[in-house]
């Protein structure tokens, strides 16, 4: 199968990558890059375990095609850490005990930082709404939604 050249920026390092047309974003990342922060949970955009930003928005990347993050900037959740230390939302999920399996975790926080980087003041219910397409098995979304909440309140970011 022909293959193409992707360049993108995926967490501000710029990468030429070979990618078949049936590749996704979420194989680039995965299997190309090595970035297995970024689950493979559903693949049909349904749980938002692969959930990164793409060109500021959050975005399922098991639904966008390698080909189309041709000259976009991508962030993953190994992006927001800053050497040794976490981002205030991975620090304020563990805090607040949002993390259980984890598996969810990832596109959780990616969702989030999407929200709180366009809203960094969002009310409960717009948190609710910008995680409702990332599904988790173990915590009830309520020590999520008040994770996010402490972030937003604490100006952290």
């Amino acid at each position: 199968m022909k293959k193409y050249v992707v360049s993108l920026t995926v967490n501000g390092e710029k990468f030429e990558i070979l990618a078949k047309s049936t590749d996704t974003l979420l194989d680039l990342l995965r299997s190309n890059l090595g970035l297995t922060g970024t689950k493979r949970g559903c693949n049909t955009g349904e749980c938002g375990a692969c959930t990164v930003i793409m060109d500021g928005k959050a975005v399922n990347s098991c639904l966008i095609l390698a080909l189309d993050a041709n000259g976009r900037n991508v962030q993953t959740v190994e992006g927001l850490t800053k050497g040794d230390k976490l981002h205030p939302l991975q620090e304020a999920f563990v805090q607040y005990g949002a993390i259980q399996c984890g598996y969810c975790t990832p596109g959780m926080i990616m969702s989030a930082k999407a929200l709180l980087d366009e809203k960094p003041d969002p009310t409960e219910n717009e948190i609710r709404e910008a995680i409702s397409g990332n599904l988790c098995r173990c915590t009830g979304y309520q020590k999520i939604v008040i994770a996010i909440l402490h972030v937003s309140r604490e100006g952290k970011l």
